[in-house]
């Protein structure tokens, strides 16, 4: 199996911590490299230099290995650098590189902070999702959150809530729901995928007192949707298809909006959540949380995330 490329993140938070830690709990099951600059990891990750992917099966069950990528700048703990804004957006295209050529056999990646490659590089994407897409070739992509308690796809994602409402077109929540059963059936494993929708306005509209999008089309399209072999339910008022009986009637949930998504699933199980784009040429995940610049270089960050996604990503892969 070739290795789970991790990359480095940004490097005044807690990725290069949470990586190490992760590493250590995985290292004798999941063949893992780090991409980065060695000079970020922390003083006592016990890692190894190599020159090419192809060792790094063989170095992970000693040792974190690690395919360098000199960064312009040190690593502040808490403090980005804006020299290295560049280094980290060049890590994730050059993990994509790796992958695409069979070097690698997914990607994990941890989190960066946007206003740090803003301001630092000019970065012209609202998160990593849409800057995976690019390079990917502009491919239609979702942004799901996995964990054992709840699989969630917001339908809209990185954008202002005033938004949503335009953003979200028949088109659109078609290509969400397609991309979600092809990621179920195909990475996840699910052979006949059951995905519960939610509405749009509070209550799903309540028949039009409270908005009427979900009569006007979101209704029509799942019932559609339904008639072509998909094993839909909706639209569901949000606020009651997140509790456990709900959620065991369905293997993922769809939602209108970044926060109707993420809320439960961070509230359910923050911490081993996991971040999984769906509909990319290759498999990518990353934990489901920042870069942490209160808590980064203390040694208390939590890699739980970072641990599920690696085996995730292993697990995909393989599967």
């Amino acid at each position: 199996m070739k290795p789970v490329v991790l990359t480095c993140g940004e490097p005044a938070g807690i990725g290069p911590e949470i990586a190490a830690r992760a590493w250590a709990r995985l290292a004798d099951r999941v063949p893992m490299l780090w991409l980065g600059d060695p000079r970020h990891l922390p003083a006592d990750c016990v890692h190894e230099v190599i020159d090419d992917p192809a060792q790094a099966t063989d170095v992970s069950a000693r040792a974190l290995p690690v395919l360098a990528h000199p960064f312009a700048g040190d690593a502040t703990p808490g403090t980005p650098d804006p020299r290295n804004a560049q280094g980290v957006i060049d890590v994730i295209a050059r993990a994509v590189d790796l992958v695409q050529q069979g070097a690698a056999s997914a990607i994990c990646t941890a989190p960066i902070h946007k206003k740090a490659l803003k301001d630092g590089a000019d970065f012209a994407y609202p998160g990593h999702t849409e800057y995976l897409a690019a390079l990917a070739g502009d491919v239609d992509v979702v942004m799901m959150l996995a964990s054992d308690a709840l699989r969630v796809v917001p339908a809209t994602i990185h954008i202002a809530l005033a938004e949503v409402p335009h953003a979200l077109t028949p088109a659109l929540l078609r290509r969400t729901i397609e991309s979600t059963h092809a990621g179920l059936r195909d990475q996840f494993g699910v052979a006949a995928p059951r995905i519960a929708i939610a509405g749009l306005n509070p209550h799903a509209g309540e028949g039009g007192a409270m908005g009427t999008e979900e009569l006007d089309w979101i209704g029509g399209l799942i019932t559609q949707m339904q008639a072509e072999g998909y094993a839909l339910t909706g639209p569901l008022p949000a606020d009651t298809m997140f509790h456990a009986a709900a959620r065991a009637r369905y293997d993922a949930a769809i939602a209108m909006y970044h926060d109707q998504a993420l809320i439960p699933i961070k509230t359910l199980d923050f911490d081993r959540g996991v971040n999984v784009t769906l509909g990319l040429p290759f498999v990518r995940t990353s934990p489901d949380h920042g870069t942490a610049f209160d808590i980064a270089g203390r040694g208390i960050a939590n890699p739980s995330s970072m641990t599920h996604a690696i085996r995730l990503a292993h697990d995909m892969a393989t599967r």
